[in-house]
């Protein structure tokens, strides 16, 4: 194998081998360096990714466009998995989590939040207001409502059907990529080259009343690290928090890993030691340089990419085929 200073050790004969790479894993993502702001968010969130182009096409931050971004599922009640509209606990109550992380290494998270249509915008808050990362449940609401959010029924008439036709057999299982979404997770760089992220969810449908899962944990559910990159995950967060997952990434791209490799590597921590079969984890990642990694357990996680100018959203590749 041609290592790096074997290949340097060739001196000129090096610029006749351009194809060479070191290590990079093949996958259907193509890893290019950004040429502009850039913005990848975790399924099919076309509408989501433009609010946050429309930020950073003003010369706007990653922090407000990735804030601004996560808004449009918070407020949209088809999406049954994030905010209003948000499928509820199995008492019926929509609980919300949400956090976000700016590049100075800032970040602000809120769980267990109900009434509160804009969790991320609250989790900003948090980390611009208070002296505090995280707060929970009755605390995070008294401090939303102090600081001017409007206190709001977020059970939509939908997703209140949906519940009562759950309670006839009261049966808990999570749904492998339901309906195409979940939480949405949002990473950003902006024209200084800074990077932010953002994440938000009403959590799995009919959980036990009080459970949190990674969406709203740093280094679980998102990390920035602005020198090196930013990752988040999406899928069943009891196995993201068990493998530190989001902060697993951008460490691995740290150490060299390219975002794809760091996704895969993140993959197989969790494949290597906990059951997988019928559950699924995707991972989002970016790196410094403008590249970015997309991996999953399943496949069917797709992704929304803006870059050099073009909205689109991408499959996955995944561990099992």
């Amino acid at each position: 194998m041609l290592n790096r200073r074997r290949f340097l050790s060739l001196g000129p004969l090096a610029g006749l081998l351009p194809s060479l790479t070191f290590g990079e894993t093949t996958s259907s993502v193509t890893n290019q360096p950004a040429s502009g702001p850039l913005v990848i968010s975790t399924w099919k969130q076309i509408k989501a990714n433009e609010a946050a182009i429309a930020v950073l096409s003003k010369g706007g931050s990653a922090l407000d466009a990735v804030e601004a971004g996560v808004r449009i599922p918070e407020a949209d009640p088809n999406d049954t998995s994030v905010g209003y509209g948000g499928l509820p606990d199995r008492d019926g109550r929509v609980t919300l989590d949400a956090c976000i992380m700016d590049e100075k290494g800032n970040a602000g998270s809120v769980t267990f939040l109900e009434h509160i249509m804009h969790p991320i915008s609250v989790a900003r808050a948090v980390m611009e207001k208070t002296p505090h990362v995280m707060l929970s449940g009755e605390g995070a609401l008294a401090f939303a409502l102090a600081q001017g959010f409007k206190k709001e029924n977020l059970l939509t008439k939908e997703s209140e059907k949906n519940w009562r036709e759950w309670l006839k057999t009261a049966q808990y299982k999570p749904v492998i990529n339901i309906e195409r979404h979940d939480t949405i997770g949002m990473l950003a760089i902006d024209s200084k080259g800074n990077i932010s992220g953002a994440c938000t969810t009403s959590g799995l449908a009919y959980k036990m009343n009080g459970r949190v899962g990674d969406s709203p944990i740093i280094g679980a559910g998102l990390f920035v690290d602005n020198e090196i990159g930013g990752a988040c995950a999406t899928g069943l967060g009891e196995l993201v928090m068990r493998t530190c997952g989001s902060f697993l990434v951008v460490e691995l791209m740290r150490q060299g890993r390219t975002p794809q490799q760091a996704c895969e590597e993140a993959a197989r921590r969790i494949t290597s030691k906990q059951a997988y079969k019928d559950i699924q984890v995707g991972f989002l990642a970016v790196n410094k340089q403008g590249q970015h990694g997309a991996y999953s357990i399943q496949p069917g996680f797709n992704f929304t990419l803006y870059q050099d100018k073009t909205n689109r959203v991408l499959e996955a590749g995944s561990f099992l085929k």
